[in-house]
């Protein structure tokens, strides 16, 4: 016969309980309490056998009849297991008898409508099942895996565990069912499906029993590197398991019902003699297996004074006593299930006590009346325990819910082998779910040893946190736990570790280059402290200083033939607009402003406009002097100054149209434009209807073109000085820059787009500056011998008169 110590703690706790009650002897007065035992055997029949043979007094007992002339049944305190337990208080529940469990958690218990007269001191599975699923939560265990028992506490529990799991981000990543009566094979099923998984973490959510064989399997194949939780159902029952599945425990963690020291147990249980309890069988089992002895009777002494069994066995003498020793057996550094039946009977005491002490008038049946203490009926004490609250002697506050349910408290127990082989628990933290949701899990992980020897809490994820600036991507066909970490796209960020989507950021903001923080984009624009706006602004300065210097040449040398050449209020009036191209570009260097952007592409175009048309009405001076040779030709009374500017002012009039009409229907106006560059704001100024803008540029493009076509044709015409010929080569280097203009201008974003703007300006006004201006400043500077009428016109016959 197996003797299970901690089973028998239960026991000799509620024997304890019940000589600490009848020995107050103002508590209960003139009533004993006792107790009667009946093994259940494990067994279904047995315990409804038992509970009805307790119920009705008799051997063959009768449902509903109590045939015994003892005292009152006061309730039955069990049974340990769930399984059990249900069948009894569905009885129970019929026949109104009270009853509180010490140890069965299943949740089914707490249905009123089933069991109305179910009560229990061991908080209810729910309530566990949430504690082991907030503690995977505390830990970072993402990716678990469970066995649980194949009966209705495993298969409930394991399923809502495994719910609550996921409920929180977690993922289970498998679930194996195992039982005591499986077979062999089965279980090593279960044990290969634990040995090849990846998980580190694994809940155990079944009795001690049912597992046995699992754990000294794992430990006889040496399957290490696993974190084993254990839940309250498990039962911590270090007599039962062998010194080899020790090692697999250690380290590890469970869950056990809050419990305090039982004040007084310990001499109680230095006092145990079989003499003291003679009618307790138990005792003599314990006794035997602790001292290392054996009660014998009659016949086995006369045996052994004759010398017949000396060597096979050692008489037990009764004069063994009980030490330190001895007590440390019944490991009282884990009272579980023991504190929670001495509980059950200071509830049916307390209960009983309530109810003997009623005051007439004051009682909480009928019209205020109380029981008859001489006729007590089990359902008057049964609503006496639904309304119990009372405290202990260690200051532990009892009362039974609506549910018959205690106040949920489970400690958290650290399993530890110690270096003299000694099974150890420590108490490291508590889960009370009546607390601030924030504070239901107190626990000192410093104070935790792992498996594997560290303080270090041990990693059980399928794939590891992704940080900020990355989002969760799921792989297929796998658990959610299991996935990629992938970087937020372009504009979005994640500033929380393992964020599932990335958000986007606020317009005037873009993501850093970690994508974990939204920063103010940059607002570009070409601005004057820049290289390249700097550049551009000193380059306009310095043209706009040369064409100046070159117009006061003109002026001061107006009298000579080269200044008079194509007439000098021409050449006057094209330095002065070339002076205003390059100063116009200074409006499209710097923060744009309202004035500034209405204004810049119109003057622009105008200023442009003139310059053309100029250069246009040059060249058809040149041909009308060499053609029309007749000074009473009709078309020499063109060439006066009055009838030129006619001319170009004709010329400009389309194109002053077009800017007027932009202006008054779609101007430009400032603008931050943000979704052509994704990391910053262009700052610039959007052109309005750009139809206006090409046709502004289209005109002055066609009037270019005419110029130089006009002044091809020309470039023939004699003279040795012949302005056609610079003025065909100014017009092709001006339509060249503005030709490789637009798709530059259409290819840049930006302060770039501005600058190619800019720098087509420059580039064009500079173009017609120097291949019209500096070979005139040439020879008016560097070779004045040329400055001469005859050089001028080509007259090749006086010159040569001349020069003799």
């Amino acid at each position: 016969m197996v003797f299970y110590l901690r089973y028998y703690r239960v026991v000799l706790a509620m024997v304890f309980a019940t000589e600490e009650i009848n020995q107050i002897p103002e508590f209960l007065p003139n009533i004993s309490l006792g107790f009667q035992i009946f093994d259940s055997c494990v067994s279904e029949k047995q315990a409804l056998r038992g509970t009805l043979e307790l119920l009705s007094g008799k051997k063959d007992p009768v449902p509903g009849y109590s045939c015994s002339t003892r005292p009152l049944v006061v309730g039955i305190i069990g049974e340990t297991l769930s399984s059990l337990t249900i069948p009894m208080a569905r009885v129970m529940g019929v026949l109104h008898y009270p009853q509180i469990s010490h140890s069965a958690s299943i949740s089914t218990l707490s249905d009123k409508l089933q069991f109305p007269s179910f009560l229990r001191t061991l908080p209810g599975n729910t309530v566990q099942n949430i504690a082991l699923a907030q503690l995977m939560g505390h830990f970072g265990w993402t990716w678990v895996g469970m066995v649980i028992s194949d009966d209705d506490v495993g298969l409930q529990g394991g399923q809502q565990v495994k719910m609550l799991i996921e409920e929180n981000g977690g993922c289970v990543a498998f679930m194996e069912k195992i039982h005591l009566r499986y077979p062999k094979e089965k279980v090593w099923r279960v044990f290969d499906v634990i040995r090849r998984h990846s998980v580190k973490v694994v809940i155990i959510h079944s009795a001690a029993p049912q597992v046995k064989l699992l754990l000294e399997l794992l430990y006889d194949r040496n399957v290490t590197g696993k974190t084993w939780i254990f839940s309250a159902y498990f039962g911590i029952s270090p007599g039962f398991l062998s010194h080899q599945t020790w090692r697999i425990l250690n380290g590890t963690l469970g869950l056990k019902p809050y419990t305090n020291p039982i004040s007084g147990f310990k001499d109680f249980l230095l006092q145990l003699h079989p003499g003291r309890f003679p009618g307790d069988i138990f005792l003599r089992h314990f006794w035997e297996n602790t001292f290392s002895c054996r009660w014998l009777e009659n016949k086995e002494v006369q045996a052994v004074e004759k010398e017949e069994l000396v060597t096979q066995v050692v008489s037990c003498s009764g004069n063994e006593t009980m030490d330190e020793r001895h007590i440390s057996l019944f490991e009282l550094n884990d009272l579980s299930f023991t504190y929670h039946i001495y509980l059950a009977v200071h509830a049916f005491a307390y209960a009983v006590n309530t109810l003997i002490n009623c005051i007439p008038g004051q009682g909480p049946f009928t019209n205020g009346t109380c029981s008859d203490n001489n006729n007590i009926q089990h359902w008057q004490i049964l609503h006496y325990l639904k309304n119990l609250n009372f405290k202990t002697r260690s200051g532990h506050r009892i009362f039974f819910d609506e549910n018959g349910d205690p106040p949920p408290s489970f400690d958290i127990i650290n399993f530890r082998i110690s270096e003299n082989e000694e099974f150890q628990l420590y108490k490291v933290g508590n889960i009370d779910p009546r607390v601030p949701r924030d504070k239901e899990i107190s626990i000192s992980t410093s104070g935790i040893l792992w498996s594997d020897g560290t303080s270090e809490v041990p990693r059980s994820v399928c794939s590891e946190s992704c940080p900020p600036g990355q989002r969760k991507a799921p792989r297929e066909g796998q658990p959610l736990c299991c996935f990629d970490c992938v970087l937020c796209s372009q504009g979005e960020i994640s500033n929380e570790t393992d964020e599932v989507k990335c958000m986007k950021c606020p317009d005037g903001q873009w993501p850093n280059e970690r994508h974990d923080e939204c920063i103010q984009k940059v607002v570009e624009f070409l601005s004057y402290e820049e290289p390249l706006g700097l550049l551009l602004s000193v380059s306009a300065s310095t043209l706009t200083v040369l064409t100046a210097v070159i117009l006061l040449v003109f002026i001061k040398y107006r009298a000579t033939p080269i200044a008079k050449a194509n007439n000098r209020g021409l050449s006057y009036l094209l330095l002065v607009a070339l002076m205003l191209c390059f100063l116009c570009s200074f409006m499209f260097i710097g923060r744009p402003k309202k004035i500034t952007c209405k204004l810049r592409q119109a003057v622009f175009g105008v200023i442009f406009t003139i310059s053309v048309s100029a250069i246009l009405t040059k060249t058809i001076i040149v041909v009308i002097a060499f053609k029309a040779t007749n000074p009473n030709s009709a078309a020499r009374k063109w060439m006066g100054f009055k009838r030129l500017c006619w001319i170009i002012l004709l010329s400009c009039l389309l194109q002053i149209l077009i800017c007027v009409a932009w202006l008054l229907r779609s101007p430009p106006f400032p603008e931050l434009n943000m979704k052509s560059y994704n990391e910053k704001i262009i700052f610039e100024c959007n052109e309005g209807d750009t139809f206006f803008f090409y046709c502004m540029l289209g005109y002055m493009g066609l009037l270019a073109t005419v110029s130089f076509i006009v002044a091809f044709l020309s470039r023939n015409l004699p003279g040795s000085f012949n302005e056609a010929k610079l003025i065909t080569f100014s017009m092709l280097v001006f339509v060249s820059v503005w030709i490789s203009f637009i798709p530059a201008y259409l290819s840049t974003r930006g302060k770039y787009m501005v600058a190619v703007e800019v720098f087509a300006i420059l580039s064009s006004s500079a173009g017609l500056l120097g291949c019209i201006f500096f070979p005139k400043c040439y020879i008016i500077l560097l070779r004045p011998s040329e400055n001469i009428r005859e050089h001028v016109t080509g007259n090749s016959s006086s010159l040569s008169k001349k020069r003799k």
